[in-house]
């Protein structure tokens, strides 16, 4: 079965092909990062009109790269929630489109779901299950537990921001460039994390969920003194060398990441996580969770760098699952900017 993934959910434009779940024929993706790093961020208006100029080329260019044409696909896929909604809906309105014109079958995908689903593309295969699933991105940091590949259950989330979200504010307060994460991560390399201490906070001792919002602010005052605004903030200099707040605090957040996941799985019993997000692109957080993962005898799994950020192959993997069931959407499939949350365990 080849499945057609589209994903406009946010700030990337992407398009890609995938086999029967599990094999990635194509996977392109038009990026928006140097228009909106003069904003520090994305803007919701620039983003739509990029979408709506580069669909038409990343299909294209995802059925060129994969050898195929569009009566050769079985089925089309397409995140339509979480994200910004005029985003979403220059991607679903591409679905339909394709769907009606070529009588395909249509499906809707979970943004968060699909970001769990990239780890079918991983290299060694997929998860077994049922497994621990962390999906760690710019505006998501989400436990859930998964007892098969179609079920999912939402049993940690951050209270406040998420991590991806945290580094970019944590850039932005070191001057650093958009997006903050790749930004802090080449910092940290010349940087010492025991020179710049960050608490770990969390919230509650036996909690499931994250909370970034504090290291955040002992970032802004450890490194820029108790009465600094943030806004005052970003136009000085840290008393701290930058290379070791960047490092002390990448430091800090990969510890809670790890430290949380880990408490799930115990809870759980499982033997398996998955790892997936923007974030999962961070060496340091690949490297202590497989590093926990072998002192506790447990399988970590976790897509490509390149299939962690936002892409289309996983959206066509999730699709490929919902086809593959039987499930179908029509035409009047709808856009939701917030997640579908499942009820917690």
């Amino acid at each position: 079965m080849l499945v057609l993934g589209i994903d406009s959910s946010c700030d990337e434009t992407a398009a890609a092909i995938v086999r029967d779940g599990r094999e990635c024929l194509s996977s392109v993706v038009a990026t928006q990062t140097a228009l909106h790093e003069r904003f520090g961020g994305v803007v919701r208006e620039h983003a739509c009109r990029e979408h709506a100029e580069n669909h038409p080329w990343a299909v294209d260019e995802a059925l060129r790269r994969a050898g195929d044409r569009l009566r050769d696909l079985d089925g089309v896929a397409v995140t339509n929630r979480p994200g910004l909604v005029n985003a979403l809906l220059v991607g679903v309105s591409a679905a339909k489109g394709i769907a009606l014109a070529r009588d395909l079958p249509l499906v809707g995908v979970d943004h968060i779901v699909a970001h769990i689903h990239a780890s079918f593309l991983a290299e060694g295969g997929g998860p077994g299950f049922p497994c621990v699933a962390l999906v760690v991105s710019g505006g998501h940091t989400s436990l859930f537990h998964l007892p098969s590949p179609t079920e999912h259950t939402l049993i940690g989330a951050t209270r406040d921001d998420a991590a991806g979200e945290a580094f970019d504010k944590v850039a932005r307060l070191l001057g650093l460039p958009y997006p903050g994460g790749p930004s802090i991560e080449r910092a940290a390399q010349a940087g010492d994390p025991r020179a710049f201490p960050v608490p770990r906070t969390s919230p509650g001792r036996d909690s499931l969920d994250f909370s970034f919002s504090g290291m955040k602010t002992a970032v802004l005052y450890r490194a820029f003194g108790q009465d600094v605004k943030p806004k005052a903030a970003v136009q000085a200099e840290p008393r701290v060398p930058v290379a070791d707040v960047a490092a002390g605090f990448q430091r800090a957040v990969v510890d809670v990441l790890v430290r949380t996941t880990l408490r799930a799985v115990e809870r759980t019993g499982v033997r398996e996580i998955v790892l997936g997000g923007g974030v999962a692109a961070n060496t340091l957080l690949r490297e202590r969770m497989e590093e926990a993962g072998r002192r506790r005898r447990l399988r970590v799994v976790i897509p490509p760098r390149a299939l962690c950020t936002d892409n289309a192959a996983m959206v066509a993997v999730s699709g490929w699952f919902r086809l593959a069931a039987g499930e179908r959407d029509g035409l009047d499939l709808d856009c939701h900017p917030r997640p579908v949350r499942a009820a917690r365990d």
